[in-house]
């Protein structure tokens, strides 16, 4: 709880915020009409879908998948990867031991709440005093690689099965990830190893995002348009809530999850390197 007190103003949990039974949501959720959510069923589309199946771990002898990963990143920069080698029974319990830990009581989930010095653990977003409009969810965050900041002590203990469990898809999604490393490697035309060497220093984290029920949900967001800043994102959607919407020719275009797949985004240090490596190509 001590870490409550280290953040320069209060921290709501949203979730106390939608079991009181409100009907209408704080201000600080509303966002300006131009960024709220625009969602039309027309506008549901299929992103790109990869099969994986024929990727292994000596991609250059995959040319096909490869091709499809790159032609996916370059056109999209995103696209749905199926056949991924993770077992959906996996990505199933994965899903129910986090829902589970959002549905603790909020005196369990506070001891694992998160601090200025490390965003690691239970935490909300803040703002209020940078008139920041605010996002309607909560969120776990976490670390595997470098081992160094890997703390198993700050990963919940409730439920009994989330730290192995977590163990184990952490492990799954790290092994996942430097295969679509190399893919993207050979894609950029870059030796295959050059990708995953970067990114290994770089580490893997973990954010589980928890989006509670709104009374109001036209005015607001649970998660605010961004990009993300790191190399690669590995999303699993939840089974039961679609919503997640990404810009393509200037229109944000909602997208319909494919049954037990990840949805991959590729991050802004992986487009910086993308966008050297074709302005090097276009001199040679």
């Amino acid at each position: 709880m001590d870490c409550l007190r280290d953040w320069p103003e209060p921290v709501v949990r949203v979730q106390s915020l939608s079991d009181s039974g409100a009907t209408t949501i704080p201000d600080r959720y509303v966002k300006p009409p131009s960024e709220r959510a625009s969602v039309d069923p027309g506008d549901m589309v299929g992103i790109p879908v990869v099969d994986l199946a024929m990727l292994t771990d000596d991609v250059a002898n995959c040319e096909a998948t490869v091709t499809a990963i790159a032609d996916a990143c370059r056109h999209w920069g995103f696209f749905q990867a199926v056949n991924h080698g993770v077992s959906p029974g996996l990505m199933r319990r994965a899903r129910e031991v986090w829902r589970g830990f959002f549905h603790l009581p909020m005196e369990e989930k506070q001891r694992y709440a998160n601090s200025p010095k490390t965003y690691e653990g239970y935490g909300s977003r803040l703002g209020i005093e940078k008139a920041a409009v605010l996002d309607w969810g909560d969120y776990f965050f976490l670390h595997f690689l470098p081992s160094c900041l890997m703390d198993h002590d700050k990963w919940p203990a409730l439920p009994p099965a989330l730290r192995e469990t977590n163990d184990e898809y952490g492990a799954a999604l790290t092994k996942l990830c430097r295969r679509l490393l190399r893919a993207l490697s050979i894609g950029l035309r870059l030796d295959a190893a050059c990708l995953p060497v970067a990114f290994d220093d770089e580490g893997v984290c973990m954010r589980v995002n928890f989006y509670p029920r709104c009374p109001q949900p036209e005015l607001t967001l649970g998660l605010s348009a961004h990009s993300d800043p790191g190399g690669m994102t590995v999303l699993l959607v939840d089974d039961h809530v679609t919503g997640l919407q990404v810009r393509k020719n200037d229109s944000w275009i909602t997208v319909q999850p494919v049954p037990d797949a990840f949805i991959v985004n590729v991050g802004d240090q992986i487009q910086v390197t993308a966008s050297y490596c074709m302005a090097t190509i276009r001199m040679q």
